[in-house]
Formats: structure tokens, C-alpha cells, sequence
């Protein structure tokens, strides 16, 4: 079969393609022929050896991806011959809280990932994903929908009427946006480019700052809230951008801190925190009984991802050089076709 592997070193250019034998399914897992593949920060920052610079190498990277069952090993319940299925980000975390175990049994490092024509998975990583979407919109779900929805939804008790502020035009900004107008709320969004604000207005944005040509963005936020700040802040900048996010949230509102793009440590007053009574959530996507919930509510109501661009699986490189460029509006996938 075909990958993508990352290969002696890490770095953009050693994303390269090779051949590797066919897998086979043992008991309890199951083969799948993939379809397609979707990316993430996170797989960038892997292949450039930031993520976890001590991943053995070779790795087939990515983690997100939708494919056809083609075989089943012994006692495989969850899935048949044919079935279309999405993979899961962490193996091993079905339900309930997060454990060191389960959260070290991710695909696309430590595990081999979705960079692949085939694949074998245990059949507890898989979800069947709702049947409108294509393969392309199915294989954005994993991740960037799946932390979204958690951030949103599952830990932040979204409801009619609340105020969303989400940072930037990236997949789970963009999936946030989606669930918040789902949920009947409002979003504020940010972006540096005013043809990507035109564009997430056309989306249902309530609001929209620019953030280049606004300093105190996180204030404007605040303001634009009815004058007492927004009640959830879907926070993907990390420590250059949280202490915008604690002037724009309102008394008792939380902000769900998923990435950190624009650096990972700051000097930074918690007394706003306190005196706020403000409740930051660390995310990290979250459990299979999450993705499942979150496509049921995507099947009701028809919910489509937003897909950007679309690769050919010979030309993942460039799908990478692409979204590290930043020019992206939602999700950039990979078809296998």
C-alpha cells in the first residue's frame, strides 16, 4: 500500500511517499480502504518535530480521516463489510474522563496515522458518521468538530441567546461558529483578513472584529456583548491572545483554551480570573461518546462542514505547505480517489 511517512528527520520536505505491506485485521479491529483525510494544526506541528520532538520516526502522520471497512477481524461487532467509518482521535478513550492511558493513544503519533490507502484500527476507534456528509465534510469531524463541540456544548452547557467569541477562521473556530448558530446563539469572530470576516458573516457571524487593525479587540468583544462580555471564548491563540479573551468574557463565563498558536507561555494576572469568577477549560478533542452525540446532532440538522480546499492524496505536501500558509477558511482535506 501507499502512505505518507515522515522519514529520517522531521521537517516539511521529509514528508514523503512509500511503500508499505498491506495490513491485515487481528481480533477485535477492523481494515478500512480510506477515502480521505482532513488536517490539523496539530499535524503540522508534528511533522516539524515541535509537537513531540522524541516521536520515533517513521511515522505516517494525520489523524483524521474516513474510509470503507473491507475486512473484519474475530468478535468485530461495531462495524460490517462496507460500512463507511471515521476514525477517532484517541483509541482508547471510549467515555468518561481522561486518563494519561487513554490520552496517550492518538493516531498520527504516538500510533501511525491516517496518511495511508490502508489502515487497521480497533473497532472502539471507529464512529460511522452521518450519512449526508461527503467523505471529505466526514473526515473533518474527528478532531476540530469533536473539541468544538466539547468546548461548546459538553463542557460549556451552550444554550439560546449565549454569546460566542471564537478566534480566527481555522476548523474549530469555524465548527464552533456552526454549533453556536445550531444552539440558536450569537458569534462574535475574529480574523485578521476582512475578506475572512465577509466570509464567516455569510456563515451567521453575528459580529466581527479585526484584530490587526484592532488592538483591544478583546475590549471591542466586551462591548459589542451588550456591555458585559461574551459567555463562552473558543481560545485557539493561546498565551498571546488569553488576556484578550479575559476582557472580553463576561462575570462568570468560560473560556475553553484549545490551541496555542500565538505561543504557549505568557506572564499573565490571574486576578481577573478570580475576581471574575471566570472558568477556564484546557481541551483536548475529547471521547468517542462525544463524537458520537455530536453527529447526531449534525444528521438532524444537516449541518455541512466547511471545507476549504480539497488535495489529492499524491499531493500531501502541498495540503500541508497550504494550511501552514494560514490562506485557509475551515478545513483542509485530502481525497484518496
Amino acid at each position: 500500500m501507499k502512505v505518507f511517512e515522515i522519514q529520517g528527520e522531521f521537517g516539511l520536505d521529509n514528508l514523503k511517499p512509500a511503500e508499505r505491506a498491506d495490513p491485515r485485521p487481528g481480533a477485535g479491529q477492523v481494515l478500512i480502504r480510506m477515502r480521505a483525510a482532513s488536517l490539523n494544526y496539530r499535524d503540522i506541528m508534528t511533522v516539524e518535530g515541535t509537537y513531540n520532538p522524541k516521536q520515533p520516526l517513521p511515522l505516517i502522520p494525520c489523524s483524521d480521516g474516513v474510509g470503507e471497512v473491507v475486512e473484519v477481524g474475530d468478535g468485530v461487532t461495531r462495524a460490517r463489510v462496507g460500512d463507511r467509518v471515521a476514525t477517532t482521535f484517541f483509541h482508547d478513550w471510549v467515555s468518561g474522563m481522561p486518563t494519561r492511558a487513554r490520552l496517550r493513544s492518538t493516531l498520527g503519533g504516538p500510533y501511525d496515522g491516517t496518511l495511508a490507502e490502508l489502515m487497521v484500527v480497533g473497532q472502539e476507534g471507529i464512529v460511522h458518521p452521518p450519512e449526508h456528509l461527503s467523505d471529505e465534510e466526514a473526515a473533518t469531524l474527528p478532531c476540530s468538530g469533536v473539541t468544538a463541540w466539547n468546548a461548546l456544548v459538553e463542557h460549556g452547557g451552550l444554550r439560546a441567546g449565549d454569546i460566542v467569541l471564537v478566534q480566527g477562521t481555522g476548523g474549530v473556530s469555524i465548527f464552533a461558529l456552526q454549533f453556536a448558530r445550531m444552539f440558536g446563539a450569537l458569534v462574535i469572530a475574529t480574523s485578521s483578513s476582512d475578506d475572512k470576516l465577509q466570509r464567516v458573516r455569510e456563515l451567521g457571524s453575528w459580529q466581527e472584529i479585526n484584530y490587526r487593525e484592532d488592538d483591544g479587540w478583546g475590549k471591542t468583544a466586551h462591548k459589542l456583548a451588550h456591555g458585559v462580555g461574551v459567555d463562552h471564548v473558543v481560545e485557539v491563540g493561546g498565551a498571546g491572545t488569553l488576556e484578550q479573551s479575559l476582557r472580553a468574557v463576561r462575570i462568570g463565563g468560560s473560556i475553553s483554551i484549545i490551541g496555542a498558536l500565538s505561543g504557549a507561555a505568557s506572564r499573565l494576572s490571574v486576578l481577573p480570573i478570580l475576581m471574575q469568577g471566570v472558568r477556564l477549560q484546557g481541551l483536548l478533542v475529547g471521547c468517542r461518546e462525544s463524537f458520537e452525540s455530536m453527529n447526531r446532532a449534525i444528521s438532524s440538522n444537516q449541518m455541512r462542514p466547511v471545507v476549504d480546499r480539497v488535495f489529492p492524496f499524491s499531493d500531501a505536501p502541498a495540503a500541508f505547505r497550504y494550511m501552514k500558509s494560514g490562506a485557509h477558511l475551515g478545513k483542509v482535506c485530502l481525497s484518496f480517489d
